[in-house]
């Protein structure tokens, strides 16, 4: 049950991206006075140039996937040419029109986010906001930095978000090089995308322009891609990646990368040169804290220029919260969210519970899907936590077999001697759906056996949750071994 609140409760948020979204709508809901303040419109990068647009790329490939691979189906395509003879039709992407959809999608997705804003009660200032050494946030109009309002607040929630990272040696045009915001104004499909960076934007744009025909090559600096994942899930993903024609080299730090007109040069640091015809740089990204004040008013930072929070979302300051990209917390657009509900929830004094890392699911928009929840396989090997791991392969599942899905998993982690699922990863088409109910069994502590004990459609892809829960039953956890 939420409290009763006056009037006079006040917030003030720098950021309207998914964190500073969801803390506007909470404290509009808990009565409080909410002026949002943001610079490029409501929902940040993560809905405008992220988020959004990358994974209706993302759906676009798939689609051109599942078109490709229907033949395998026993679904074919023909044309009939001049001589009556059939011809084997090729698929052709439009580029410039999937970018024109997506970005509308985009648009309209933060057109009903400010709609939903002004509904319910939301005051929205555009303009750069920066904190006010007397709890308040000083408004400007742009780079100059003319001041043109100023608001007063009781709490104030920093949702600033992040930039990609550029390279000194790597500068993005727009033209040839592109940061993963920038891609959107390509025209046509590029004839070779040299991506650098293997992390989870690399991998994802890596899969999606691979899918939709363009000719890839991606550079990892480390032995796999996916650094600081699943092992087995890198695995399968790389040996997608290969199947599929992509050059994937491995070890390999790019030094530099120079437009020459009718393409791009990487130079790596052994000194091999790959040309291609684009390049997308995907190697990191750095928060959007410069300029906001935070040092002078007191608030603890990182040297990268992350905000330092608690499990509340409250930074040192006692009124000021951040959530979301800028801040030591999980990048994601979830967590983010999440954050700025419980930030506003605590400041105002509603029930709020601490957000626990081991407890966040996240997924890997690439083809197939890897996503994961709570403790891994490798926090085992370190000695982390005392647990044992079931993977069952998703070929063996009757559904992936009708569907013609060849690749994938499904891993179950469990603590060892209760049976108490504390953990799990999944490979597969959509991925992303399949993990809730594993997030629901680590949030609620259920053990495998109560898992197992849930109905799962025959013939489904989660049955092969079931599977494993059930193939975990009546374990002597004190010598199990690896399924």
């Amino acid at each position: 049950m939420s409290l009763s609140f006056e009037s006079s409760q006040s917030v003030a948020i720098i950021g309207g991206g998914p964190g500073g979204y969801e803390a506007a709508i909470a404290g509009a809901q808990l009565g409080a006075d909410v002026t949002l303040i943001e610079r490029v419109g409501i929902g940040g990068s993560a809905v405008i140039t992220d988020v959004v647009p990358s994974k209706s790329l993302i759906a676009t490939a798939d689609a051109a996937v599942a078109v490709s691979e229907a033949t395998d189906l026993g679904v074919q395509f023909f044309a009939k040419g001049g001589d009556g003879r059939p011809l084997r039709p090729e698929i052709a992407i439009n580029l410039a029109a999937v970018n024109k959809r997506l970005l509308s999608l985009a648009r309209q997705q933060s057109d009903d986010m400010r709609a939903s804003l002004v509904e319910a009660g939301v005051r929205i200032i555009s303009g750069h906001g920066r904190l006010d050494s007397d709890r308040g946030v000083i408004i400007s109009t742009g780079p100059d930095g003319t001041d043109f309002d100023r608001v007063e607040a009781d709490t104030l929630v920093i949702a600033t978000g992040s930039s990609p990272r550029e390279l000194p040696s790597a500068r993005p045009d727009g033209q040839r090089i592109f940061t993963w915001t920038q891609l959107y104004d390509m025209k046509a499909l590029p004839a070779h995308l040299i991506v650098v960076g293997s992390g989870v934007t690399g991998a994802e744009f890596a899969s999606a322009y691979m899918n939709l025909g363009a000719k890839v090559t991606l550079i990892s600096s480390r032995d796999q891609v996916l650094p600081g994942e699943d092992k087995d899930a890198a695995a399968v993903l790389e040996k997608v990646f290969k199947r599929g024609g992509m050059t994937v080299l491995s070890k390999s730090r790019a030094e530099s990368v120079v437009n020459i007109g009718d393409g791009v040069t990487v130079t790596l640091s052994s000194g091999q040169v790959v040309e291609g015809s684009h390049c997308l740089l995907a190697v990191g990204s750095i928060p959007n804290t410069a300029g906001l004040g935070l040092e002078e008013a007191g608030v603890q930072m990182t040297d990268s220029g992350h905000i330092q929070v608690n499990r509340v979302a409250r930074t040192s300051v006692p009124n000021v919260y951040a959530a979301g990209d800028c801040t030591t917390f999980v990048p994601l657009a979830s967590v983010a969210s999440m954050q700025g509900r419980t930030a506003v929830f605590h400041a105002l004094g509603d029930v709020v519970i601490p957000l626990e890392r081991r407890r966040i699911a996240s997924n890997i928009f690439t083809a197939p899907e890897i996503a994961t929840v709570g403790w891994q396989e490798k926090d085992i090997e370190d000695g982390l936590i005392d647990g044992v791991v079931k993977k069952l392969p998703l070929a063996a599942n009757p559904r992936a077999k009708m569907m013609g899905i060849r690749d994938g998993f499904v891993k179950v982690i469990a603590r060892k001697g209760s049976g108490t699922v504390i953990g799990a990863v999944i490979v597969a088409p959509r991925a992303s759906e399949l993990i809730y109910p594993l997030g629901i069994a680590v949030e609620r502590r259920m053990t495998v056996d109560q898992v197992s004990r849930v109905f799962a459609v025959y013939p489904s892809l989660t049955g092969s949750i079931t599977d494993a829960m059930r193939s975990m039953h009546s374990v002597d956890h004190s010598d199990a071994a690896r399924g």
